[in-house]
């Protein structure tokens, strides 16, 4: 479940009649509990309560229902019960169908409401569906609340209005839905001057069967979009004449409304009973956003971007400077009248801004900040000299536009309130202001410059309609005021595999001047481009936030190097962590965050979040490529070792229509003679067989076996399917290949043994996956293979050291490691090894591999889960990490960062040695 889903839910359970001994039941229903785990509740199966009316589930929660008047009892008998503690309970809650009490075990506070108000507190218990949370999206019940609200809203109108849903009308339901939303915000903030004035009088004036709704709403918007002076020429009806004249182009233009049914109707006027007050616009555009999106509707809730994720770009861009000059200020007028000039004159440029996010989160902080300004001057009351129209955006689609200007619009009205007092911010609140600073089209064809050119210079850009800008109004048009610009935000991602069309010749208009190799380059890449070409005209530093692939294998020597050119370096970085949002089971996209700039002063700054989600700063003289404090030296592909390690080859491709390689199943049906069986079939081992244990056979024959061939009639079937699958293909060489139907594409195999490691495997291991098999295993192309290599190159692949360069230098599958033999192992910087060294490395590996065999049959999946990783198998890896790191720099290195740090320094030197010799 989803968490608008659960808001249903929970809602729906407060409104029944309390049912003492089912509330637990139901409450855990509406969380997303299973028919199954509740029934096993019931029997007491899996219920471990030990408190009366209690109901326990393992490792969520412990709920007890009482009698009138004993709700702070049973909490606190709740809290004391040993079978919490045990059961590692996350909460405990309690209540008698009058009052609600409920605590977070693990300090997340607590819940005091009266019974009927429970379903406000949803968003407390969203641990409860496998939601991971942080506190922002705890205090966002409202908008997913008001989400959910419109969503069925917005399905039930499309019902009604098919129109509306076409191509040519979605525009006008989504600008429909956005004025909606400000009405509802307006009328709770006295922005109308009365209570309830919208729902008031869509309720009272429109017929219960909703005939004419559309009617009243489409007068109502039109009485906003006429000046007062205007309205009896206008002939405005008199329930409508009581509205205030709003501008802002966002009534302007056609009042056409879609039809209501009685069942809309009363969706809308469930809308405006929510307090709309609690709207918090650094997020609920991206949830509205959902609403007009059809295949975000899926997932209606689950997109959201924390505050504390985005003020990791915001915070080393700009504000920590900002708060910096502020300390350093102190109370002293003049300066702190510099800064306040200096902010009045900074620019934020969001060029994939969605529904703005990152513009109102920036907005809002700088608002707090010219505040404590105002405060220290003497001039709490002071009108905000910060321009709504400095934070500018682009968004490819129009009703996102529409949702971040309305988003900026909602909070410069808070701010307002929160910072000058109520008074003063409706008295300058209306009319909105007609100029229009989000533009709606593709970013990466748009000239940035027009849209945020250098100081003086005018904004002129082409109307996108925007709030129903009128054709007359043709070009946007206002004064730069800029002095410095922040670029920032969270552009699309987008791998080379999976862009359209459209997006790969974005691309090539960005860089095919440049580099052949553009088509491998993920799409965020033309934001880091423009960015940087952008930075080459004015005074601009950009910070995007990336899939941490760009700064990965072989998108660096095709990416930076280019970025670099223009003068701009990393300014700083936050390499890979977890972008989440509200999905369930923490769903969310591994991300860097890149800072960019072509002034850096002496010090770059990394940044790292650890456990508790706290941030920990390292000032560092360099950020390379790959995100590391070492030199600007980009990995490039060897076609051999650099070292003295074995050549890491392909495992043997098969080409065969998928008759060379055989199931335990066909294996048996053959019938094979034992002689035949030994002759002609040998073990496979893909990466599934050699990480998972699943057992696969194939087709190995020799040319001096092709005589026998002859007499073994299943093998020959299997071969000569091989010849026709092959003679059918549509690639030449596959066809040449059906003159040895018999042999795989390259047949690859050992004489004595070989080393093995996938090509893709999980990051989650605690070490990259790898093994030794003898002559008699035939490795497959899912693999790479080091054939009759010496034992200690197995110990360099299986250690620690080895896995962050893997990490850093190859690609990525999504978050898994993709392994390559040309930019990974060849490029592997390791010591000159002293015969000791080797003997001592080939000792680690035989350990390793009989740990591994202390625990026969189980699996390199089971034995490196990292939950569940053998004592004597980690002890084993601990080893070979002591011995390793010791030839490196004579002890264990302190991290991942100080592993990697050292490798760069390594590599540099010694590809240093190559091109001098």
């Amino acid at each position: 479940m989803n968490p608008v889903e659960i808001d249903e839910a929970v809602s729906a359970l407060a409104l029944e009649p309390f049912d003492r001994g089912e509330f637990a039941y139901q409450f855990l229903t509406a969380f997303g509990s299973k028919g199954t785990a509740i029934q096993r509740l019931r029997t007491g199966a899996t219920n471990q309560s030990d408190v009366a009316g209690g109901v326990l589930q393992r490792g969520n929660i412990h709920i007890a229902t009482c009698e009138p008047g004993e709700v702070d009892a049973t909490l606190s008998a709740l809290r004391a019960s040993a079978k919490t503690a045990s059961q590692k309970a996350k909460f405990i809650l309690a209540t008698d169908g009058i009052e609600f009490q409920a605590e977070d075990m693990n300090g997340g506070g607590t819940v005091a409401c009266a019974y009927a108000q429970f379903s406000d507190h949803f968003g407390f218990f969203l641990p409860l569906a496998g939601i991971t949370t942080v506190e922002q999206i705890r205090e966002s019940a409202f908008d997913i609340k008001a989400t959910g609200r419109l969503n069925k809203l917005y399905i039930e109108l499309l019902k009604d209005n098919p129109d509306w849903a076409m191509a040519d009308r979605r525009h006008d339901m989504n600008h429909f839905m956005a004025r909606l939303i400000f009405c509802f915000f307006a009328e709770d903030t006295d922005i109308f001057h009365g209570d309830d004035l919208f729902s008031k009088t869509v309720e009272q004036m429109t017929a219960r069967d909703a005939s004419d709704t559309h009617l009243v709403i489409a007068e109502v918007f039109r009485a906003m979009d006429t000046k007062l002076a205007d309205r009896e020429a206008a002939g405005i009806k008199r329930y409508a004449n009581q509205f205030p004249y709003v501008n802002g182009q966002l009534f302007s233009g056609s009042t056409d409304c879609p039809h209501f049914s009685r069942i809309a109707r009363s969706y809308l006027l469930h809308i405006g009973s929510l307090d709309w007050r609690k709207i918090n616009p650094d997020i609920f555009g991206s949830m509205i956003q959902a609403v007009a999106d059809d295949e975000e509707r899926g997932a209606l809730g689950m997109h959201y971007t924390s505050v504390p994720n985005i003020l990791k770009v915001l915070n080393p861009l700009f504000l920590d400077d900002l708060r910096a000059k502020l300390e350093e200020a102190g109370d002293n007028a003049r300066k702190l009248l510099n800064l306040r000039q200096r902010m009045a004159k900074i620019r934020v440029f969001d060029p994939a801004c969605g529904s703005g996010n990152f513009l109102v989160i920036a907005y809002k902080q700088m608002r707090e900040l010219e505040a404590e300004i105002n405060r220290r001057r003497g001039e709490p009351d002071r009108r905000s000299d910060i321009p709504l129209t400095n934070f500018r955006g682009i968004e490819l689609r129009d009703f996102p536009a529409e949702i971040a200007r309305l988003a900026l619009i909602i909070a410069e009205y808070q701010c307002d309130v929160t910072y000058r007092g109520q008074k003063e911010a409706l008295a300058e609140f209306l009319p909105l202001d007609s100029q229009n600073w989000i533009t709606c089209g593709n970013a990466l064809r748009l000239d940035w410059l027009s849209l945020c050119g250098p100081t003086g210079t005018g904004v002129k850009v082409q109307a996108d309609d925007l709030f129903g800008t009128p054709l007359a109004q043709a070009e946007i048009d206002f004064e730069n005021e800029g002095g410095e610009t922040y670029i920032c935000g969270n552009p699309p991602y987008l791998g080379s595999t999976w862009q359209t069309a459209a997006q790969k010749a974005d691309l090539e208009a960005i860089f095919s001047h440049r580099t052949s190799t553009w088509k491998a380059l993920d799409y965020v890449a033309g934001w880091f481009m423009k960015a940087a070409d952008y930075g080459t005209r004015t005074n601009s530093s950009a910070a995007f936030v990336a899939t941490n692939s760009i700064c990965q294998g072989q998108q660096v020597p095709f990416l930076w190097p280019m970025i670099f050119a223009t003068g701009h370096e990393i300014a700083f970085a936050f390499p890979s962590f977890k972008w989440s949002n509200l999905a369930s089971h923490n769903a969310g996209v591994t991300v860097s965050i890149v800072g960019l700039s072509n002034h850096v002063g002496r010090v770059r700054m990394l940044y790292s979040e650890a456990d508790d989600r706290s941030v920990a700063a390292k000032a560092v003289e360099n950020i390379n490529a790959y995100l590391i404090a070492a030199p600007q030296v980009v990995v490039a592909k060897a076609m051999y070792p650099l070292t003295e390690v074995s050549p890491m080859d392909f495992g043997n491709k098969a080409d065969d229509g998928g008759h060379l390689t055989i199931t335990s199943a066909q294996l048996d049906e053959m019938h094979l003679t034992r002689r035949d069986r030994e002759r002609f079939v040998k073990r496979f081992f893909g990466s599934k067989e050699f990480i998972n244990g699943e057992v696969r056979y194939c087709i190995w024959i020799n040319n001096d076996d092709l005589p026998a061939l002859e007499g073994c009639e299943p093998v020959k079937q299997q071969v000569e399917q091989v010849r026709r699958a092959r003679l059918m293909s549509k690639d030449a060489y596959a066809r040449s290949l059906a003159a040895r139907p018999h042999q795989f594409k390259s047949p690859r195999a050992a004489t004595a043994r070989v080393i093995v490691t996938p090509r893709v495997s999980s990051e989650n291991r605690p070490y990259l996956p790898v093994g030794v098999m003898d002559s008699s295993a035939i490795i497959g192309d899912r693999n790479f293979a080091l054939y009759d290599a010496p034992l200690w190159n197995m110990a360099l692949i299986a250690s620690r050291l080895h896995w962050v360069w893997i990490g850093t230098v190859c690609v990525r599958m999504r978050t898994d490691f993709s392994y390559s033999n040309t930019l990974g192992w060849n490029t592997f910087p390791i010591p000159t090894l002293t015969d000791l060294n080797k003997a001592d490395l080939t000792l680690c590996a035989e350990d390793i591999l009989l740990a591994r065999e202390a625990h026969f049959p189980a699996t390199i999946a089971d034995l490196y889960d990292p939950e569940a990783m053998p004592d004597d198998l980690r002890a084993a890896h601990d080893r070979n990490d002591e011995v390793l790191e010791r030839i490196y720099i004579g002890r264990r290195f302190r991290n991942d960062t100080e592993r990697l740090e050292k490798l760069f320094e390594l590599y540099t030197k010694m590809t240093a040695k190559g091109k001098a010799a």
